[in-house]
């Protein structure tokens, strides 16, 4: 089973995507924010990490710049998954080595 880690400060969003991916047949992995979601990534070393921008103690950025910096994390697939949706945005995020950059609110496609 594939294991996606979520880093997402905001509840609700955690349970929704954990959720999602439970009946989607992966196995999902959670963290709150930036440090323990680092923590966990070095860890569990996941197949692929969903990380929110915005979150106390380290931002979504800062996560993708230490798991890129550390040769065992720096090759897992890693995805923005935030509101902040301004072009802008998306491009500081596709600059700093995201593999890819969704804008919430997400939704389940049949």
């Amino acid at each position: 089973m594939k294991k996606i880690l979520v880093i997402e400060d905001e509840p609700a969003m955690r349970a929704n995507l954990r959720d999602i991916l439970e009946m989607e047949n992966f196995s999902p992995l959670l963290a709150s924010n930036g440090r323990e979601g680092i923590a966990v990534a070095k860890r569990e070393l996941p197949d692929l990490i969903l990380c929110d921008v915005q979150m106390p103690k380290q931002d979504g950025h800062e996560v993708l710049e230490t798991l890129r910096a550390d040769a065992v994390t720096a090759r897992i697939p890693f995805i923005f998954l935030t509101a902040k949706g301004e072009r802008a945005d998306v491009r500081t995020g596709m600059n700093l080595g995201a593999d890819d950059y969704l804008v919430k609110p997400v939704r389940v496609v049949d």
